[in-house]
């Protein structure tokens, strides 16, 4: 039994890396994409993991499943097609934050299909996991929603991630649509402040993550930068700040912040709506560290803390 796979996307971070002595911007190779950085993340914490997805047939291609193969995530259902370039993303980095630029038209993430996901990955794991970016392009949307369903049904709890990066959709009302599309199938779901309206019309962290509810989340977590995170069941409402220090690289925060809690969820063998309140305080502080250890470095699959760093951090 593996203990989370997740689907989507599994590209290059090109972080700056400088400048060449003529002067021109450097940029560093770096593993990255959402799911696959949640997945490191577990993984570097001794969880058994899974990923779904698909890489061109060249050397980024190459370095990526290498990288996740190092890390002990199951690449069984790793697909690479030697008609598409692995995607890749350019990150612009200034005091510590991001800005994206995308290639991907298309990129191989986005073309893969239902009948290439392999049924047995869904049919043994206690945690399925995914973003909305395998929702921007057919066929990776529909393979997303087949992957969604089948893993629901074989009694998986179904996390969720919407992870929006703005030039990857034609125009925001579509991405609305889409992202929005799939929170009836979700169990546990994290989202940014800065991603409430996109996802509930509403500003408002606390009441956002109460729209969710609503509509059958039955866990929400929203991510509050640095003042930490905030968790929402139908019975209680918790805030944890986070951890303090200095952001060198806020790349795969979000990711490694979501790993803490799908860890914590299989550690403790929670139920999401059955979390009492002294749980949900050390999830949070759990994932919060997680989070502050990751942005301490550069690159996102690259940060990702082994369990011993952040009890270390945990307990100093």
């Amino acid at each position: 039994m593996t203990d989370v796979t997740a689907l989507g996307e599994v590209l290059i971070d090109f972080t700056p890396y400088g400048r060449s002595e003529a002067g021109r911007s450097l940029f560093e190779q770096n593993p990255g994409g959402a799911p696959a950085n949640v997945l490191a993340a577990l993984s570097k914490m001794g969880r058994k993991t899974a990923f779904i997805g698909k890489v061109g047939d060249d050397l980024h291609g190459v370095f990526l499943r290498k990288t996740l193969e190092d890390l002990g995530i199951d690449t069984s259902g790793m697909i690479t097609d030697p008609a598409y370039f692995t995607t890749l993303a350019f990150v612009g980095l200034e005091n510590g934050e991001r800005s994206f630029s995308f290639a991907r038209k298309p990129g191989a993430d986005t073309q893969l299909r239902s009948d290439e996901i392999p049924e047995r990955l869904l049919r043994e794991t206690r945690i399925f996991h995914f973003g909305s970016l395998s929702l921007t392009d057919e066929p990776a949307r529909q393979a997303t929603l087949f992957a969604v369903k089948k893993a629901k049904e074989n009694g998986a709890l179904i996390s969720y991630d919407p992870n929006y990066r703005a030039p990857l959709w034609p125009d925001e009302e579509t991405a609305k649509r889409q992202m929005r599309s799939v929170v009836p199938y979700v169990d546990i779901m994290k989202i940014s402040d800065e991603e409430c309206a996109l996802l509930t019309d509403e500003i408002n962290p606390a009441v956002a993550a109460e729209q969710l509810l609503r509509q059958g989340v039955r866990c929400a977590f929203v991510t509050l930068g640095k003042d930490g995170a905030l968790l929402k069941t139908k019975n209680l409402e918790v805030t944890e700040p986070g951890m303090s220090g200095e952001a060198v690289d806020t790349t795969g925060a979000g990711d490694s912040f979501w790993g803490g809690i799908l860890y914590e969820f299989l550690a403790k063998n929670l139920s999401p709506d059955g979390i009492d309140r002294k749980t949900a305080q050390e999830m949070l502080r759990f994932a919060n560290t997680v989070a502050g250890l990751c942005v301490q470095k550069r690159g996102a699959i690259p940060a990702m803390p082994t369990l011993e760093e952040v009890m270390q951090a945990m307990n100093a």
